[in-house]
């Protein structure tokens, strides 16, 4: 019963990261919120791709990518370019505007971090850190579609 309750407190407290998540779209620009940075974001971690694997890696529906993606086009933030594999599709690529917009959300996001966590020692930043990274890679890639 020990473990269950362990689990549950985990439960709990993983679920109060919201706040967190919250208080870091406080600081995104406001025409940057938190799709368009999910989009520019797994873009640059994982390449030029097609809107159908970038609907699957936000795990959204294809509607919601979209519209995501068509405000970081408008803003030059991303381009759509011919798929040489299947010319009715389009690949979704970076632009220099692109990837000065994610230097920016770094910059505030960690100067948000810098404010909220001051009191923390530079060990416990990089325990949190390393315990998050461990959490994540436990639950694998939670992202993919179910066989």
């Amino acid at each position: 019963m020990e473990t269950l309750s362990r689990y549950e407190e985990l439960a709990r407290a993983v679920s109060a990261i919201g706040a967190v998540k919250r208080g870091v779209a406080r600081v995104l620009p406001a025409h940057c919120q938190g799709g368009a940075a999910a989009v520019l974001a797994l873009v640059k971690h994982h390449g030029d791709m097609r809107m159908s694997r970038l609907a699957e890696l936000m795990a959204v529906d294809m509607s919601v990518c979209s519209r995501h993606v068509t405000h970081t086009v408008e803003h030059g933030w991303i381009e759509r370019l011919p798929d040489p594999d299947d010319k009715r599709s389009r690949i979704l690529r970076l632009t220099t505007e692109g990837y000065a917009m994610l230097g920016e959300l770094d910059r505030r996001v960690a100067e948000a971090f810098t404010r909220h966590l001051a009191e923390w020692s530079d060990e416990d930043v990089a325990l949190l850190t390393t315990m998050l990274s461990r959490l994540r890679d436990a639950f694998g890639d939670c992202r993919a579609p179910h066989a």
